[in-house]
């Protein structure tokens, strides 16, 4: 047996025409009342009253994203733990022993990445991993 409801959508439509008019008439107003002008510096960026040098396309070494791919991580990673945190109590046993094999993942993780070398950004930092492990 099937019941039907009334579904009053006049509110949605009524809000949907609102939006679409208000937002076409602060584009009108804005094309209307805009200024134009087209100086020789209209379309350069601004950088803060300095004149812009170069190319904004500049190519940086992999190791900043490196750096950004480990920041990301760890931040997740101090994300979950806060989480876990905030409801240890009803976790228990069973979500402690999860966070300690979290945290030992973590663990190994980040001196997997000091072995490799992958936090050493240094002129010689890699030169000087060669030279401990040579030792």
């Amino acid at each position: 047996m099937l019941h039907e409801q009334n579904i009053i959508l006049w509110p949605f439509v009524v809000f949907a025409i609102s939006v679409v008019a208000i937002v076409g008439m602060m584009l009108g107003l804005s094309y209307v009342l805009g200024e134009r002008h087209h100086g020789k510096t209209t379309a350069e960026p601004y950088e803060s009253g300095i004149p812009p040098t170069g190319d904004a396309r500049l190519r940086f070494s992999s190791s900043f994203y490196l750096i950004a791919m480990f920041f990301v991580i760890f931040d997740l990673d101090a994300a979950f733990i806060m989480l876990w945190a905030v409801s240890f109590r009803e976790l228990g046993l069973a979500g402690y022993i999860g966070i300690v094999i979290f945290v030992a993942i973590l663990l190994v993780l980040f001196i997997y990445e000091i072995r490799t070398g992958a936090l050493n950004f240094g002129p010689n930092g890699k030169k000087i991993l060669r030279y401990k492990n040579n030792l």
